[in-house]
């Protein structure tokens, strides 16, 4: 097999591998398109930890 007739194998399974990754990106930005939704924000007021619900179930758990 010469070298031409190589590189000619490599350029055309690296199209193949490029169109099929854009058919999957494709395909997974459709499914997710519009979906995408933001939360509330809590307000910010630097107090740093705060020990909530699902918090105190794990220290409820992690006892010994």
């Amino acid at each position: 097999m010469s070298a031409d007739a190589k590189t000619e194998k490599a350029g055309r399974r690296g199209f193949l591998k490029l169109i099929s990754l854009s058919a999957a990106f494709g395909g997974a930005l459709a499914l997710t398109k519009g979906k995408a939704e933001a939360g509330e924000a809590e307000p910010e007021d630097n107090s740093g930890y705060r020990e909530s619900e699902h918090v105190k179930t794990y220290y409820k758990l992690a006892r010994f």
